[in-house]
C-alpha cells in the first residue's frame, strides 16, 4: 500500500514539475508571465521631494536604431523619460503598450529614450509585431551612474532640472491618469 502511495506521490510530483517547466521556459509561459505583468501593473510612485536625487552627468552617448548618434546632453532642461527594456523579458513587454500610448500623447513634449542592449533584428520584429513607434537606442558609452539599474524594466522620468522624479523598477502602467498629471506638473515648471 505504501509503495502504491510513494509511486503515486512521485507521479504527481514529475506532472507539477513538467508543468513548471513548461510556464517557464516555453512561449505559452512567457505570454502568460507578460499577462499576469500586465494584470499586476499599476501607475508608478514618484519619489518623495527630499530622497530625488539629480542626475549626475547627462554626458551618456547612444545611437538610434539607424546608426544615428544621439547625446543625451542635448536634453539637458527638458523632461524625459528613459527606459530600460529587453524583448525577452515579460514585464517590459506587458508595459509597452501604456508607454506607446503615452508616448503618443506625450511624445511632441517629453524626450523619451528607450535603452535596449537587444539584437537589431529582434527589436525590429518586435516594434512591427505590436505596431509600435518608440525612439529606440543603443547605449555606446555608460549610463550616468544614477540611472544604472540591473532590474528590466527600469524606467525614470527626469525633471527639466535635472532631478529623478520616478524611478521605477518592474511593469508599471504609464498611461495612466497619474502619470499624465505628474508629466503635466513637470512640463508646466
Amino acid at each position: 500500500m505504501t509503495l502504491i502511495k510513494l509511486k503515486k506521490n512521485w507521479f504527481v510530483n514529475l506532472i507539477i514539475l513538467v508543468g513548471v517547466l513548461l510556464l517557464l521556459f516555453t512561449p505559452v509561459g512567457f505570454k502568460i508571465k507578460t499577462f499576469a505583468s500586465r494584470l499586476l501593473a499599476t501607475s508608478a510612485s514618484k519619489v518623495k521631494e527630499g530622497t530625488q536625487v539629480s542626475l549626475d552627468t547627462y554626458k551618456w552617448e547612444l545611437v538610434n536604431l539607424d546608426g544615428k548618434p544621439f547625446l543625451f546632453e542635448s536634453l539637458k532642461e527638458k523632461v524625459i523619460l528613459v527606459n530600460f527594456w529587453a524583448t525577452w523579458c515579460p514585464p517590459c513587454v506587458a508595459e509597452m503598450p501604456s508607454l506607446q500610448k503615452l508616448y503618443n500623447d506625450y511624445g511632441d513634449k517629453v524626450a523619451f529614450v528607450f535603452v535596449t542592449n537587444d539584437h537589431r533584428e529582434k527589436v525590429d520584429a518586435f516594434l512591427d509585431k505590436r505596431n509600435h513607434q518608440l525612439p529606440i537606442y543603443y547605449a555606446t558609452s555608460p549610463e550616468p551612474q544614477v540611472l544604472s539599474s540591473k532590474l528590466l524594466p527600469t524606467t525614470y522620468i527626469i525633471s527639466k532640472e535635472g532631478k529623478i522624479v520616478v524611478a521605477q523598477t518592474g511593469a508599471a502602467d504609464w498611461h495612466s491618469d497619474k502619470t499624465r498629471k505628474l508629466l503635466d506638473e513637470l512640463l508646466s515648471e
